[in-house]
């Protein structure tokens, strides 16, 4: 089922969203080498709770992952990039952190990723990763206004990404979002233009370009949950939520401004 928002619950949509970018950008401000992936957990959970929100997270039991989550927010580390469960880890210089949220806030759900280098260096492979998805986003967002098809973003991530040197995994992508955090329709991070559901002023749409340095193949950590590079190479992902609107697509998930 694809969900279309009632024009009165977008302003709650943009709140649930500003939370949400609220929490990853205080979250990124203190992740500092030493810091471990517990405590960053921890920060969410008290965040979340202070704002009167829920964790879309911690019951969540999809088929590809093994039981409740049982966290509150998704920590991966290098090599991993998606779904990456938090664990005794004490962040060094130079990792590739990827932080990825989504909360419930007034019935809304909103979803939102960074990745960012932790500490003081700047490994040129994995700032080239973080702005390749980066701009695939960028430009999937500008590509989604009324009239045009999921397929139009596809293709406008799938030619970022793919210009940038990068293989694509069409396993996990973006999603439809709204009452519930995952639903229809699937947004693939490749795809052919002019194909798919015609968007429509009301569905929201999580859209969230990542890709792994030199492998579309992913393998499942231990945990049962975290997937990472086949390959062990570096990863990256981002992620906003947007609404469409009659003038184009609203990015729901930025922090608000002081």
């Amino acid at each position: 089922m694809i969900e279309i928002l009632d024009p009165d619950k977008l302003p709650q949509a943009r709140e649930t969203g500003a939370l949400v970018g609220h929490i990853l950008r205080t979250v990124r401000d203190r992740s500092t080498v030493g810091t471990n992936l517990l405590e960053i957990d921890r920060w969410a959970q008290e965040m979340i709770t202070e704002a009167g929100a829920q964790s879309c997270y911690v019951d969540y039991a999809p088929s590809f992952g093994r039981g409740p989550f049982g966290h509150y927010i998704c920590t991966a580390v290098n090599d991993a990039v998606l779904h990456g469960l938090p664990h005794d880890y004490a962040l060094a210089d130079g990792d590739l952190l990827t932080l990825d949220l989504a909360v419930s806030l007034g019935g809304v759900a909103a979803d939102s990723a960074i990745s960012f280098v932790v500490g003081a260096s700047r490994p040129p492979e994995s700032v080239a990763l973080i702005e390749a998805t980066e701009r695939a986003l960028a430009a999937g967002i500008a590509a989604a206004g009324p009239g045009a098809r999921i397929g139009d973003i596809s293709h406008a991530i799938g030619k970022v990404l793919r210009g940038a040197g990068y293989p694509i995994n069409t396993e996990f992508g973006g999603h439809g979002i709204g009452s519930t955090m995952h639903q229809d329709p699937h947004v693939p991070n490749t795809g052919r233009p002019g194909r798919g559901y015609k968007l429509r002023p009301g569905l929201l749409l999580a859209l969230e370009p990542w890709v792994m340095a030199d492998t579309a193949r992913l393998v499942t950590d231990d945990d049962g949950w975290t997937l990472r590079s086949e390959t062990g190479c570096r990863t990256a992902h981002s992620e906003h939520t947007i609404a469409v609107t009659e003038d184009g697509a609203e990015i729901l998930t930025l922090p608000k401004q002081a």
